[in-house]
């Protein structure tokens, strides 16, 4: 059996502190350096999790030589920046979701690493649910998927930043559903309308609910019906899911094993498996990745996509109008050369003909 990835984390915060016990739990990573900015959160954050005799810093260059991996828990505006910074290092990363705030960011992230060689992949734990799977593996037993739907109806009170958002749902919540829809539809997103608003009883200042209607390349249609600010008969945090097919349905309440018939009214079984859930499942699929140098399902270049799904929605939401996500990749990869401040990153993205096919790879 190989030795444990040896992972270096960057951030100490609340979710921080998830993936410290995730790390101490896993056969395949063992952590050897925590970074933050403040390095006394940092060293007790560690101590609490019985890391006392890991090294703590203020900065990634003090501890990379330790290293065989990132697994970057920062703020999504500091992804950007960590991430390169561990690539430079020669470090693959494990970014927690968003990938970035904007898609100029992240094609700028695509580029950088490409540039190093290294993986980037981004941790979409929606994606590692045993149910979740379940459900996919029904799916593919109905024929062709004509319409996707997921509910998605809490009334958390989070208080700070996101009560503050413009775009609370969509931005800092929807991607989720979004990039789930995507691996279960299993085809590129081509366009979107979204309504955005805030019922009158809402204790964001910004829009805390939506609808949401893709296009997908296949035909198939996605609709995301969700609000932040519905107390009463609450949804999974995953949201509640039916696939309408060619051949039956599939139901999923997010939390339980999922539902699912043939026309005729047969029962599909679900058949869960006993893989790693939730941030487990996508630090094992990493280290696997990173060990066997094959391609994650949320790698980079793919990820960036679901970053363009919310972009797309909420310009949507802006403009009344449907908005194709490939007029939203053009826009940012020219923005991101119009930007980007390291002159390998903008020679790479410089290099790519076409910004849709390079994604595709």
């Amino acid at each position: 059996m190989a030795e444990p990835l040896r992972v270096l984390q960057v951030g100490a915060g609340g979710m921080g502190r998830a993936w410290l016990r995730t790390l101490a739990e896993s056969p395949g990573a063992r952590l050897v350096g925590l970074v933050d900015l403040d390095t006394g959160l940092a060293r007790s954050a560690a101590d609490e999790h019985g890391y006392g005799d890991v090294p703590v810093a203020a900065s990634i260059d003090e501890l990379a030589s330790l290293a065989d991996a990132v697994v970057d828990v920062t703020v999504p505006a500091a992804h950007p920046v960590i991430s390169a910074t561990a690539l430079r290092h020669g470090l693959p990363v494990l970014s927690e979701k968003p990938l970035a705030s904007t898609v100029r960011e992240g094609l700028q992230m695509v580029a950088a690493a490409e540039v190093s060689g290294k993986l980037l992949m981004v941790s979409q734990s929606r994606r590692y649910f045993r149910a979740g799977n379940a459900f996919a593996r029904q799916i593919a037993q109905l024929g062709v998927v004509g319409s996707l739907s997921c509910e998605f109806y809490k009334a958390p009170r989070f208080g700070g930043f996101r009560e503050q958002m413009a775009e609370p749902l969509l931005v800092d919540m929807a991607i989720h559903q979004f990039d789930l829809a995507r691996k279960l539809i299993g085809t590129a997103p081509v366009s979107v309308y979204c309504d955005s608003y805030n019922p009158e009883w809402s204790w964001f200042e910004g829009h805390a609910a939506a609808n949401a209607v893709f296009t997908f390349a296949n035909g198939t249609r996605f609709a995301f019906n969700g609000s932040w600010c519905a107390p009463g008969l609450e949804t999974s945090w995953n949201g509640a899911w039916r696939a309408s097919a060619a051949e039956g349905t599939a139901y999923w309440d997010g939390d339980n094993a999922p539902t699912a018939e043939l026309a005729d009214g047969t029962a599909v079984v679900a058949e869960l498996g006993d893989e790693p859930e939730q941030i487990a499942g996508s630090l094992a699929e990493f280290v696997a990745a990173v060990r066997s140098g094959t391609v994650p399902q949320s790698e980079v270049h793919s990820n960036v996509i679901s970053v363009a799904m919310v972009e797309a929605a909420v310009q949507s939401a802006a403009t009344g109008a449907a908005v194709r996500i490939a007029d939203v990749l053009t826009t940012a990869h020219a923005d991101a050369i119009a930007t980007a401040t390291d002159p390998a990153v903008r020679a790479c993205l410089e290099s790519w003909p076409d910004v849709l096919k390079t994604l595709e790879v």
